[in-house]
């Protein structure tokens, strides 16, 4: 089996393809930084050539979507927040794009991406990212309606805090390791389903927070 992986330099991705190699597979990973693990090759997921690399990895069975960033708004400089919704959401958009013929003319494939409970978030402090996570849940759902039919499936896993160096948090409840995540992606990649939320507890309390402060804009609006 041959897998790609993007965004596995370190955190999440990194762990996912210490795992997958174990277990037999073979991993191509791109990321903007050398990775420490299977075939690593360098690339940006904003650069104009990023759709040739991926396009040089050839057919793969799995795909998964893992680069990511998150930063605050510093300065009145949305700057970070622009680069997020770049990398997050076109960065998974434009992977896509490539992968998911190559995986419709052989008939079979999985498309996995992370995104975040915070999707269902207003957030002042990042917005680029919250909106980012929101749009790629949203895509991905979308994805996997369209492609699934024709034996393509597409999974949305949607994390909370993971012990990363995307934790930039304060307060990080219900935060769960690295391997840990892995063992919910390697079940996803044996059940192929459309969206996975966990730890559900903080899935259940992001959901509730979320609505009431999208109640609230409404209230200031009037």
């Amino acid at each position: 089996m041959r897998a790609l992986i993007v965004g596995n330099s370190d955190g999440i991705g990194l762990a996912l393809t210490r795992r997958l190699l174990a277990e037999g597979w073979e991993v191509i990973g791109l990321s903007r930084r050398p990775a420490p693990a299977g075939a690593a090759q360098v690339a940006d997921v904003t650069s104009p050539d990023f759709p040739a690399a991926v396009a040089e990895v050839g057919d793969v069975d799995l795909c998964v979507y893992a680069a990511g960033i998150g930063d605050p708004i510093e300065n009145d400089d949305l700057t970070q927040q622009t680069r997020a919704l770049e990398v997050n959401l076109l960065g998974a958009a434009r992977t896509c794009e490539v992968v998911a013929p190559r995986m419709l003319a052989a008939g079979q494939g999985h498309i996995i991406g992370l995104s975040s409970l915070a999707d269902t978030m207003i957030s002042a402090e990042a917005p680029g990212y919250a909106a980012s996570k929101a749009g790629l849940t949203s895509y991905l759902l979308s994805l996997d309606a369209a492609l699934r039919p024709r034996g393509v499936a597409v999974t949305a896993v949607r994390f909370g805090f993971v012990d990363t160096k995307m934790a930039k948090s304060p307060v990080t409840p219900f935060k769960i390791s690295p391997e840990k995540a892995v063992d919910v992606l390697m079940r996803c990649i044996q059940t192929r389903p459309a969206v996975v939320s966990y730890p559900r507890r903080m899935a259940a309390l992001t959901g509730t927070a979320g609505a009431l402060l999208r109640a609230r804009a409404r209230l200031r609006r009037r």
